[in-house]
This record gives structure tokens, sequence and C-alpha cells, in this order.
């Protein structure tokens, strides 16, 4: 981002306060004391906060965490019959595709006679629209090794540049991780970062969620010239 377009990044930094000067533009103050001025707008990306606050949940007998979640089990029921809960206010995988799945699978149960209907939060495919962008789908290797044990997991990783940026002067690199886990190398992680990287992992994310081990990725034929090739190459 920063070779790209000119974005000045400063990682692990923390604001204390904004001021706003006499000629109208802001000044940032960083808690290391680091001084961040001339600015005429301010985005804050900082997250959201549940709100269910004034939802009155104690007069229904709905549980809810500290910080405003609501408390729900693997079925979306509350700690009232009757009374559900999904999507973001549960803190569970805050993504707007989660929140929908969740919802159709819950009206299947409820309405439509499918007593095993319920949202499945493994295997969640997610991305940041970051340039380049990053996808990511499972767990990550310390995850793993915790899960499985160190002695069970295997880690697959590659880095090259997308022959997209063959003839131009900015190159942007692509990193691509793959987690496996067990004698039969079954893909349990998929970690990507570079050009297309959002797009692709949607289809090896279907492939994860079916079981796919590193062999079934080698079966699958590679696509040339594409940098979802190499995933299937790992």
């Amino acid at each position: 981002m920063e070779a790209h377009g000119g974005v000045a990044v400063h990682p692990c930094t923390s604001l204390a306060k904004v001021e706003k000067q006499e000629d109208g533009t802001l000044t940032l103050t960083d808690t290391k004391g680091g001084v961040h001025a001339g600015f005429d707008q301010l985005i804050w990306a900082i997250g959201r906060a549940p709100n269910s606050k004034n939802l009155n949940l104690e007069a229904a007998g709905v549980q809810a965490k500290e910080n405003g979640y609501i408390i729900v089990d693997e079925w979306q029921n509350t700690s009232t019959p009757g009374i559900y809960a999904l999507g973001d206010v549960c803190g569970n995988v805050e993504l707007t595709p989660v929140a929908i799945a969740a919802g159709r699978a819950l009206s299947e149960r409820l309405f439509n006679g499918k007593k095993d209907s319920k949202m499945d939060y493994n295997l969640v495919p997610t991305v940041i629209f970051s340039h380049p962008p990053i996808g990511t789908c499972g767990l990550s290797e310390e995850a793993a090794k915790a899960k499985y044990g160190e002695d069970k997991v295997k880690v697959f990783k590659t880095q090259f540049t997308n022959m997209y940026f063959s003839m131009l002067d900015r190159k942007q690199p692509t990193f691509m991780k793959m987690v496996t886990a067990g004698e039969e190398e079954k893909v349990v992680g998929l970690h990507l970062l570079g050009l297309g990287c959002d797009e692709m992992l949607q289809g090896f994310a279907v492939a994860m969620k079916m079981g796919a081990t590193r062999q079934d990725f080698h079966n699958c034929t590679a696509i040339h010239p594409t940098g979802s090739e190499e995933v299937a190459l790992l």
C-alpha cells in the first residue's frame, strides 16, 4: 500500500487525542507522543459494539455478556425459550453472509421441519479488502497445532510475483500458506495474500468444507497461468 498508493502506514499505533486547529485541519497525537498533522477528515474503523443495551433483555430473561453480546447456544437459542438471536449481536464470526446463513438455517428449523438445520461456524472464508487483498479460511498454523498436535500438522508455503506485474516496475508479491492435519493431509487452513486472492478463496473454501485433502488439490488440474494454480500445486 505504501509503494503503490503513497499511503503512510503507522502500525501498532494508538491515538491519544485529536485537536482541531485554527485553520480547520485536524492534528492527531498518538500514545507514543508522535504528532500527525494537516488532515481535513478522519475515518474511524475501530470496530463496533452490540446495540443491545436498550432492548430491556432482562425483562424477557434473555442473558447477555457484560459487553452486550447476547448468549446463545449452537441452535441460536437464548436463555429464554422461544427467543432467538443471531448475527453480529452474538459476537460469533461477525460477517453479513454469516448472519444471513444463520437466519436461513434457523427459519428452516423453525418453519420448514428441518430439525437439524443450524449454522456451521467452522471454515468460514473471510477477506480483508486491502491492497493487496487477504483471504483466509480455517485454522492458523498455531491453532492447528494446538488442536491436532504439532507432529500432526504440516505447513506448505509459496511466495511469488503474479505474472500480471511482470512488465511493471512496481511489483506486488503474492503469498500462500496451506495448513494440513493428519496422515491424509486434510486441508484445515488456507491463507492467501495477493492479486485475486479475495476471489479465488471462495472455490477453495467449498473444497475445504467438503473435507478436501492436499492430494485432492493436486488431483485437480491447475489452470495456467493463474495465481490460483499455485494453491493447487502447494
